[in-house]
């Protein structure tokens, strides 16, 4: 497995990584969503510091997974439901 030495700067701290290759390009993105984030709340909100910016850059990334997770439960069940309703009516055909 390829592994690269990466720096990532979130909340003016750095931080060197060692990530397979195959994620480099990911954690760079997520990095710079994170900084935009950041600079979102200074701009916006009544952030009196970065760690107030980052709990809720956390906050926000931890709600959106969550909420996609959930989504993509209900996929999941629907998805089985109309499968199993397929396979019954192909079993109705059968007979």
């Amino acid at each position: 497995m390829d592994v690269r030495r990466i720096t990532i700067n979130i909340a003016g701290r750095v931080y060197p990584l060692n990530v397979p290759a195959a994620e480099e390009e990911t954690l760079r993105k997520v990095g710079k969503q994170i900084e935009l984030m950041i600079k979102d709340f200074e701009q916006n909100f009544d952030v009196r510091d970065k760690q107030d910016a980052l709990a809720m850059c956390a906050l926000k990334l931890g709600t959106n997974a969550e909420v996609t997770a959930l989504a993509n439960e209900n996929n999941i069940k629907a998805s089985s439901e109309r499968l199993k309703k397929i396979n019954q009516n192909l079993e109705a055909l059968e007979k």
